[in-house]
């Protein structure tokens, strides 16, 4: 008997369940099944069992509790699912089952499978790459809105961007965003957008949805159209929780609608208090520049004062008119010596030579005379032109030239130049210095500065 027990090889229950399990695990590693959920309960230890069904069998599931803690909806009972797990089996009861490391719903996940699918092809293009990503402007001169014009998305957008910034143009640009035509209708839209050259920024919006909802912003082409855009695209697509390829290949990528306009624009209250704190530094900076060229001017002024030019002037003149004086007396000499001296040669002349070169000597003389006295005018002339241009020169930097257009110097009890209505109070006592004399004056009344 245990000769043909052990020809037979025997198992026990325990045994060959334990060769089975070994065996289905073996050879179902990992196996995604799709079907409907059936007898679903979760128990108080938080494992999830229920029953995976379709028309013509069924398999049990287990999920437990630390794969259930994950779950993004309620499974129930009816609904379809798809799970991927490895296959085992219960030896205590000799039941085969699916112990599940994943669980989605089946329209869903087949839509989720094949959005990771096409968007990890279009990040190995670097269609994706942060650097071929360019800047948006930083002040929009002209905005479209690539959206639904009925949608939520659209009154959101127009709506901050009127709280911010309405001096903004914004041109609705109507596309479907749901349904088979949308994503056409979109990469049409874009496209038209682009070859219109009248907008430096474009936002695509849509209010949420589901994955099915939002799947035309998950379109290939559509997100090609994005990328190769010659117009910066913001993507503002569903809620902060959704994603879609239209989000990876614009240039940035707004939380929602409402967002990409608060990103889009800058606050107009804002901008004016910035511009009200520029236009108070340059008022400022230009007080302190006139200052400090009025600062300049005084102490230019002062220094010709101290230089004292119209008594320089007169020195210059008389010393002129001394040099004027000595050279005349020299070249009168010199005349003299030398009409005594052809007075000589004239009487040798006579003594010695005919009549004939008498004459000629005379003439020789005379023109002699002509020609110093045309030189010696000359250089008088020269003279009095340079003592002119000295007096015009000295002139033009006097401050009295000033006094002499009708100006006049104000000067405080300090001797300190005013410049400005401000500097002095009303009642204070001022001098006013003119071209001829000086003037006693008090400042009965202050009018503001002109513009």
């Amino acid at each position: 008997m245990n000769t043909l027990a052990r020809e037979r090889a025997v198992l026990k229950p325990a045994q060959l369940n334990a060769l089975a399990r070994d065996l289905l695990e073996g050879s179902f590693a990992q196996v995604w099944v799709e079907g409907e959920i059936s007898n679903y309960s979760r128990p108080a230890s938080g494992h999830v069992y229920f029953t995976l069904k379709d028309e013509r069998a069924q398999v049990r599931c287990a999920l437990f509790k630390q794969k259930a803690m994950h779950l993004r909806f309620a499974p129930r009972d009816g609904l379809q699912v798809l799970v991927r797990g490895r296959l085992t089996l219960y030896e205590a009861r000799g039941d085969y089952q699916l112990v599940l490391e994943h669980m989605e719903e089946a329209g869903e996940g087949a839509l989720r499978r094949a959005f990771e699918e096409l968007k990890a092809k279009l990040a190995a293009e670097g269609l994706f790459a942060t650097e071929r990503k360019r800047a948006l402007p930083r002040h929009p001169h002209r905005l479209g809105v690539i959206t639904s014009p009925s949608g939520a998305a659209v009154r959101d957008v127009i709506s901050v961007l009127r709280r911010r910034f309405p001096l903004l143009p914004v041109d609705v640009l109507p596309v479907p965003v749901q349904g088979d035509a949308a994503a056409a209708a979109i990469r049409a839209m874009l496209a038209k957008a682009n070859a219109s050259a009248l907008y430096d920024v474009l936002l695509i919006a849509r209010g949420g949805g589901s994955l099915e909802d939002l799947w035309c912003f998950n379109d290939e082409a559509l997100a090609r159209a994005i990328a190769a855009s010659a117009t910066p695209v913001v993507s503002a697509v569903g809620h902060e929780t959704d994603f879609t390829l239209a989000d990876f290949a614009a240039d940035l990528r707004a939380p929602t609608p409402s967002a990409a306009a608060e990103l889009l624009v800058n606050d107009a209250t804002e901008l004016s208090a910035r511009l009200r704190q520029a236009r108070k530094s340059l008022v400022s900076s230009w007080r302190r520049t006139q200052q400090a060229r009025a600062q300049r001017a005084d102490q230019a002024f002062l220094r010709l004062q101290a230089m004292q030019p119209g008594l320089r002037l007169e020195r210059a003149r008389l010393r002129l008119q001394a040099l004027s004086a000595r050279l005349q007396a020299r070249m009168a000499r010199e005349l003299t010596r030398r009409e005594s001296r052809l007075r000589e040669l004239a009487l040798a002349l006579q003594r010695h030579q005919p009549q004939r070169r008498l004459d000629e000597r005379r003439h020789r003389a005379d023109l002699l005379m002509q020609k110093l006295r045309d030189r010696t005018q000359l250089r008088l002339q020269g003279f009095e032109l340079r003592l002119r241009g000295l007096g015009r020169a000295l002139a033009s930097v006097s401050p009295l030239a000033t006094l002499g257009r009708g100006y006049a110097i104000v000067r405080d009890a300090s001797g300190k130049v005013v410049r400005s209505s401000e500097d002095v109070a009303v009642g204070e006592e001022l001098e006013a210095m003119l071209e001829h004399g000086r003037l006693r004056l008090r400042v009965e009344k202050k009018a503001p500065p002109q513009e």
